[in-house]
């Protein structure tokens, strides 16, 4: 089955790879067209930090029968069973990129030659000025330098210049070997989908890829970074589109979507993400790791393109049953392309003031809760808890002002941000018979500074770091109430009993969520699938 992974590349890597052998261009493919002046701007967007758009490559062992190479240069041929990266997408930026940096003639289907080692960045340029020049004329002494010299000539001659030119040198060949060449890899292709891809990619005879956007892209990302939202990927972004257009988000059908109309439908994609992201935050929901997955933002983002204005009542009711039905029942933990096809009309039939059907069951007991609520920060089930103790606005132990919750704090389950109210030190020592997953459990997880974990609480009973507080903030009784935790009697706090604390909480939390969740009858609606319980996740401190 074809697949889409990462094909970045830096300038080692890509000027390497073609320069053996390992980068084609498909026989199908137009031929190389840009003259030096075109490629002489492409390197001066690459020195000012601009975006160049994305290469998509065919990487495959399949052995074509017509092949060339990047600008028809006389490279080394592929060895039988190599893999290699055929150029689907980018061929005339990659050519010009290649043939700069090498100073290499280029001979035309004509006969004609062009020499790109005439290509040569100015040393004294000002900001508003080309870098990249290709005209040299009446320019001093080393007041330029030829690209490819400057990337490949010997340290002597580039020495050679005055001492006040030598920052410039230095600071133009780190941007360029620094910079990172996007890249997409289509693999695991045979040749009809690929040609398919490249038929899609190119309409009559230009260059047209979707990652165009790439400066949009970038700008959408900085805003929702400003509201810490920053953790949703691209991959999504492009199924929110898709799904926008296509009521589709395989990767087949993105990859089908014509330039023009994926370009008009971008902002109101753009809108529609934002406004989903501003429903999620005031829905309580303030950080994006929180999440219980990302793919939660294609089926929202529809759902406020479609739907005019904000929802209420009981639309409003059937969204949120949505969302704690998908993050509580392990919706997207596998076969995510298809459920949120099939979620879309769910989302119609919400817009139209209707409970939808869901084919899957959701277990909301007390007995459930302790069976399946073992903590890892990755787990969509532990997320979903995690957003509900949000919900609370948590407030400090010690001084009951709002605990911020960022998306810095919280990547992984060890993050001092998860505060277990009876410390892991502690049970392990006091409760040396009970499972670990028993105490390392999400019903006994509060959110909290990692100040307040770290240098006040550590491993300490529950009941004495609860007594230091106690003189600290008079309001306790509130604050402990927003990690939902009641009285310190009744919850077995007085006591550091751990078993009448782990069933009291269960409580609280249960009927939070009974609050929030519109009951079904569905004949198993109090049963989680039990193959989704074995849902893997990495955790990294990415």
């Amino acid at each position: 089955m074809a697949t889409l992974d990462n094909g970045d590349k830096n300038f080692a890597q890509i000027v390497s790879e073609i320069t053996t052998g390992q980068v084609k261009i498909p026989q199908f493919q137009r031929k190389f067209v840009w003259d030096v002046k075109a490629s002489a701007k492409l390197i001066d967007s690459i020195l000012k930090g601009y975006p160049i758009g994305t290469f998509i490559y065919w990487r495959t062992d399949e052995e074509l029968r017509s092949v060339r190479n990047i600008g028809n240069l006389n490279l080394p041929e592929q060895a039988k069973g190599e893999f290699v990266n055929y150029v689907l997408d980018g061929q005339q930026r990659i050519t010009s990129f290649y043939a700069a940096v090498k100073g290499v003639q280029i001979e035309r289907e004509d006969g004609k030659k062009e020499d790109y080692s005439i290509i040569c960045l100015n040393l004294d340029a000002s900001d508003d000025e080309d870098i990249v020049i290709i005209d040299t004329t009446g320019k001093a002494p080393f007041s330029f330098i030829k690209l490819a010299d400057l990337m490949v000539g010997d340290f002597t001659y580039l020495a050679s210049f005055p001492k006040d030119k030598q920052e410039k040198l230095n600071q133009y060949k780190k941007i360029l070997e620094g910079y990172n060449f996007r890249g997409v890899n289509l693999k695991n292709a045979d040749i009809d989908v690929a040609t398919e891809v490249f038929t899609r990619l190119n309409v009559g005879g230009k260059e047209l890829t979707l990652f165009d956007l790439a400066e949009k892209y970038e700008a959408l990302m900085k805003e929702l970074e400003a509201v810490n939202y920053e953790t949703i990927s691209s991959s999504t972004v492009l199924q929110v589109v898709s799904m926008l257009l296509a009521k589709d988000v395989t990767r087949k059908q993105i990859l089908k979507l014509p330039k023009k109309d994926f370009i008009d439908t971008w902002d109101k994609a753009v809108d529609s993400i934002k406004l989903s992201v501003d429903f999620l935050r005031n829905f309580g929901i303030p950080v994006s790791r929180l999440l219980p997955y990302n793919a939660l933002i294609v089926p929202f983002s529809y759902f406020f393109h479609k739907h005019q204005g904000s929802p209420s009542g009981k639309t409003l009711t059937l969204l949120e049953d949505y969302f704690w039905r998908s993050s509580l029942g392990y919706r997207y933990s596998s076969g995510v392309e298809g459920k949120l096809a099939q979620d879309v009309d769910k989302i119609d039939t919400i817009i139209a003031g209707n409970t939808p059907k869901y084919e899957w069951s959701i277990d909301i007991s007390e007995t459930s809760l302790k069976n399946t609520g073992y903590f890892s920060a990755g787990r969509s089930y532990i997320k979903a808890i995690l957003c509900l103790y949000a919900m609370q606005k948590p407030k400090s132990f010690n001084n009951n002002l709002d605990v911020r919750i960022d998306n810095s704090w919280l990547k992984v389950s060890t993050s001092k941000n998860y505060h277990h109210f009876f410390p892991k030190a502690w049970m392990k020592k006091n409760y040396p018979q009970m499972d670990f997953n028993q105490y390392n459990h999400i019903l006994n997880i509060t959110i909290v500074d990692d100040y307040l974990n770290k240098r006040q609480i550590k491993a300490k009973a529950p009941t004495d770091y609860i007594s230091t507080f106690k003189a600290s903030n008079r309001n306790l009784a509130e604050s402990l109430k927003t990690h939902l935790i009641g009285d310190l009697t009744e919850f077995g706090i007085d006591t550091n009993d751990y078993d009448t604390f782990f069933n009291k909480r269960a409580e609280e939390v249960v009927k939070e969520l009974n609050k929030r969740i519109i009951q079904q009858q569905t004949g198993n609606e109090v049963q989680v699938a039990e193959e989704e319980l074995e849902e893997e996740t990495v955790e990294s401190e990415d």
